[in-house]
């Protein structure tokens, strides 16, 4: 099974997707430690990124979702996959999978992303974050959780929605 916790940053995809593969005894992997280093560097300095400069990056992922599910591994991947057209890509190759959409308005997210410390994304790009996403559709393999529930809840939440291997992995 793959799995892909998305949303805007400071919506809890790490923190979330963290603990569901803690509970389901799969491998987790965050989708900002794969960026170039020149994406880190553009972030960290209020820029916000273009299709092009994410075009490496989703490569990059698109191959790890790939090579996960033919070795017949579960992965849990925290990744903003904002646009359509990004999480039509990460999938592309892949059979099965969930994005578990964490859904938040800009004032719940907000004072949560101003929290945060250690991290190279600035609170002052969430706004760019918003513009460029685009909210899941009916058509697409997704669930959505909303940012206000706990980090418990929303894994209880998300476990009903996995496929029975990946549930009976958790047991």
């Amino acid at each position: 099974m793959i799995i892909v916790v998305m949303g805007v940053s400071g919506s809890g995809k790490t923190t979330v997707g963290s603990a569901l593969a803690d509970k389901l005894g799969c491998a987790f992997r965050d989708a900002d430690a794969l960026h170039p280093a020149e994406n880190v560097l553009a972030m960290a300095e209020g820029k916000p990124l273009t299709d092009a400069m994410r075009e490496p990056w989703l490569t990059v992922l698109e191959s790890l979702l790939f090579d996960h599910q033919s070795r017949g591994e579960a992965l849990v991947l925290a990744c903003s996959a904002l646009k359509r057209a990004y999480r039509d890509r990460l999938f592309e190759r892949i059979s099965g999978g969930l994005f578990v959409y964490i859904a938040g308005t800009r004032d719940q997210i907000l004072p949560r992303l101003m929290q945060r410390q250690g991290h190279f994304f600035p609170s002052s790009l969430l706004d760019s974050q918003f513009r460029d996403l685009q909210e899941p559709a009916e058509d697409e393999p997704v669930l959505t959780v909303p940012v206000t529930l706990s980090v418990e809840q929303a894994v209880a939440e998300i476990l009903p929605h996995l496929s029975h291997d990946a549930q009976t992995r958790e047991e």
